[in-house]
């Protein structure tokens, strides 16, 4: 006989019915939804339409199966030690399976769908059944992937079992492990079913997205991840999966694409709906699907504006599903919840791993977290092996599940074959603490189990797994103790994939940004190879050439857009302070170890005093090379929306080819003081000092840039080994002439800085450019924390503390 619900007692309700503070009723995944619904249709989120089952109807079903006692009773004999984990899990399970659904309970949910039909003009509409327990997506606690979801139900007795299988799921083996793990009661926690339209994102392509990049928790952005079919792949890490960077103060302006990373990945699979069932298949992704983006710009950025929405409706970062429909073509948000891991940390912290030495390279994948782990590799290639995993080593493994929580919990690092920043191997590490490389490939192949390994996520984006147990050390400080200075304190930055993992230090922007660093080592091939591709004769880097720029219409576009998103990338950490972006400053022996540069580079006797810099940009040799540069800045700057960057010229030796270099910037479209365009020149050869005044009526600043400047005025060539010891920027004709454009560029009326390695290295040399009276001192970002009090206090001595413009919310003139 069923029981009836209790007077008052709501069975169902419908999404437009319930919000955030509705979790003891609904659980959070159907609390968010409603809130999704109610709050977040007005800005454009589309959320599929769907009721959930309450609290109190998984209550009335443990009361009309009677099967709480046993339940109880089973709990206390697992916390006892018998039985087992997989023992009691599926005795509760089977406790709800082979009991029936209350009659009013199913009466409620057959409603509530047959009204779901009309809304959506369907006989028997496809849903999505997901279970949302009333523990989870808490602030403190990531829950997912904890119970089950059910796809393609179609039909009333479909739907009513796999109701039963949700409220059954509550007791899987993980879902009773992550409970222990937090200390929460299992009878406490009641389970709430989500009904929803069913998107067909079988047809097209789904995934998740952060409103934070995961790795550094940098607030400014939003991380997309996108593959072929099902969400499952993405969230599980079963496939590589495509990758888009956004950097989200710039969406709502409906003239900019501030899309700043694309990554395409090999997205080998993807998982469908079974033809004609509710069950799923993997299938291979053809050629054509591995080769193409899952998501065109227009929908990144649509996804991207929803993330930004919905993250400020909840006043903290979020965790979001994402899926587009096949036959319409429509994207929606079918899940949101708190992120759970950066949110705890402050941003006041940061701690900076740091290797000590080197050792060969195992594997590459992404960096999950910035630390370091030492351990000795613990390989499992099947979760039949999981008891033989030995605590405190690194886990090495094809992939993780929910399954995998236990043994990750105990292991000093990660390495995975398979997975993307967002699979569950990456979001459990993070969680975890604990660092991970993922999406190794061969990862399980390349390492041998028992093997000395340290696996390094303290280079930027790529996580390296290198043989031996490297030495590293570990940096920790309060940003928010570091005293104010007077003096504005900036960072050089070269490498796009690690500029967000610096975005607490309290800088006033970029004081340098090598723009070769980018080429070397995102673009990879010399842009005159890609203006004349007939002129590289060597047929091997012609077809590595061709596998770079494949997918792009012309093959300067690569150029183009990689430079673009390299520059875009070091740029956003401090918006709106300013990004200085160096013009290409290679030696033609540098330019020449690009593929295809040989072609375009001739031999010469001394490099470093030879066809470099400003000379190059209006010569005839190089001008082609010149104008995509010039493109890629202004797409960075324009298109891109980060006009904060100030572009700076290198090596210029006289006025006149500073003239001509201004010439040929304007021609390319890049005129100094239009769109508020600011160009600085490095104060680095002797003439730069000696005609200050007559540079400083031309350009809108100066960077002093000690390491050339060393080198010619005391004629030691700074590669010289034997002469390293006769090379000092604190030498007295050095200084002497230091002081001399300090004061000169002030007399012109333009600020002046430094970005050489010398104020990084030397205390007694930032103290005496303190006293000077320099505008801005550019550090390593490794050096800022140690640097800074050295500053402040030169400060107090020169004439009192600072008064906090270099702090990161001030701007250098």
């Amino acid at each position: 006989m069923s029981a009836p619900a209790r007077p008052g007692t709501e069975l169902v309700v419908a999404f437009d019915d319930v919000g955030i503070a509705d979790v003891p009723r609904v659980g959070g995944k159907n609390a968010s939804l409603g809130e999704l619904t109610r709050h977040l249709a007005s800005v454009g989120v589309a959320v599929p339409e769907g009721f959930a089952t309450t609290a109190d109807a998984y209550r009335l079903y443990l009361d009309a199966a009677g099967i709480r006692p046993t339940m109880a009773s089973l709990l206390t004999a697992f916390r006892a030690g018998q039985p087992g984990l997989k023992a009691t899990g599926a005795a509760i399970r089977e406790l709800f399976l082979s009991a029936t659904l209350p009659e009013t309970l199913a009466t409620a949910v057959g409603a509530a769908y047959r009204d779901l039909a009309g809304r959506v003009g369907q006989e028997r509409p496809a849903v999505a059944v997901r279970s949302s327990a009333t523990a989870e997506d808490l602030p403190e606690a990531s829950f997912a992937g904890q119970q089950e979801t059910f796809l393609n139900v179609s039909g009333e007795d479909e739907l009513l079992d796999a109701c039963r299988r949700c409220f059954a799921s509550l007791f899987t083996d993980r879902a009773i492990t992550y409970r222990e793990l937090h200390g929460m009661d299992h009878l406490d926690v009641a389970l709430s079913i989500g009904v929803q339209r069913m998107v067909r994102s079988d047809l097209a392509g789904s995934g998740v997205m952060f409103s934070l990049d995961t790795e550094s928790g940098f607030p400014r952005m939003v991380e997309i991840s996108a593959a072929w079919g099902l969400g499952e792949t993405v969230v599980q890490g079963t496939v590589n999966p495509d990758s888009y960077e956004v950097f989200s103060p710039l969406v709502a302006d409906p003239g900019l694409r501030p899309i700043i990373g694309r990554t395409a990945g090999a997205k080998e699979h993807k998982l469908v709906f079974a033809p004609g069932g509710s069950g799923t298949v993997l299938l291979e992704t053809s050629e054509a699907e591995r080769a193409a983006f899952v998501l065109d710009d227009s929908e990144v950025l649509t996804l991207a504006r929803w993330a930004t929405a919905v993250a400020e409706h909840y006043g903290r970062p979020m965790d979001m599903e994402w899926a587009k429909d096949g036959e319409t073509g429509e994207l929606f948000m079918v899940q949101a919840r708190p992120e759970t891991v950066q949110a705890k940390l402050g941003a006041g912290t940061l701690r900076v791993h740091r290797l000590d030495g080197t050792g060969p390279v195992l594997a590459r994948g992404a960096a999950i977290g910035d630390a370091i782990a030492v351990g000795e590799a613990c390989v499992i290639a099947d979760p039949s092996q999981i008891a033989g995993f030995r605590d405190g080593s690194v886990l090495v493994t094809t992939m993780t599940d929910p399954d995998w929580v236990p043994i990750m919990k105990r292991a000093s690092g990660i390495v995975t074959d398979h997975g993307g920043p967002t699979s569950h191997a990456a979001i459990v590490s993070r969680e975890l603490g604990v660092p991970a490389v993922v999406g190794t490939v061969d990862g399980t192949s390349a390492i041998a189990d028992g093997a000395p390994i340290t696996v390094s996520c303290a280079q930027g984006a790529e996580g390296l797994v290198l043989g031996g147990r490297i030495p590293f050390t570990v940096e920790e400080a309060d940003v928010g103790a570091l005293p104010a200075t007077r003096t504005h304190v900036m960072v050089n930055l070269a490498d796009p994939s690690a500029a967000f993992r610096w975005w607490r230090l309290p800088v006033a922007g970029v004081g340098l940004a090598r723009m070769e660093f980018i080429i070397s080592n995102l673009i990879r091939v010399h842009p005159m190879a890609l203006v004349h591709p007939e002129k590289v004769a060597d047929a091997g880097e012609r077809e590595e050439i061709a596998a770079l720029t494949r997918g792009y219409r012309d093959p300067t576009e690569y150029f183009v857009d990689r430079l673009a998103t390299g520059i875009a990338k070091i740029a956003a950490p401090f918006h709106p302070g300013p990004a200085i972006v160096r013009l290409s400053d290679f030696k033609t022996n540098e330019y020449a170890n690009l593929l295809g540069g040989a072609a375009f580079e001739e031999a010469e006797e001394n490099p470093m005093l030879g066809f470099r810099g400003a000379s190059r940009y209006h010569d005839e040799r190089y001008r082609e090379g010149f104008a995509l540069e010039c493109r890629a800045l202004k797409k960075a700057r324009e298109e891109l929306g980060f006009a904060n960057v100030v572009v700076m010229v290198p090596f210029c030796r006289t006025p006149a080819e500073a003239d001509a270099v201004l010439s040929a910037m304007a021609e390319h479209g890049l005129a100094r003081g239009e769109n508020g365009l600011k160009v600085y020149m490095m104060c680095e050869i002797p003439s730069n000092v000696v005609l200050a005044e007559k540079f400083a009526a031309r350009f809108d600043g100066f960077s002093i840039g000690s390491n050339d400047l060393t080198q010619l005025v005391l004629g030691v060539d700074r590669d010289s080994a034997r002469l390293a010891a006769q090379f000092d920027e604190r030498d007295e004709a050095v200084t002497t002439m230091i002081a001399e454009a300090i004061r000169k560029a002030h007399a012109g009326g333009i600020p002046i800085g430094i970005c050489g390695q010398g104020p990084s290295n030397h205390p007694d040399f930032a103290e005496f450019l303190v006293g000077e009276g320099i505008d801005s001192i550019s550090l390593n970002p490794d050096s800022v924390l140690r640097t800074v009090p050295i500053i402040a206090a030169a400060e107090a001595r020169h004439g009192g503390p600072g008064a906090g413009p270099g702090r990161q919310d001030a701007q250098p003139n």
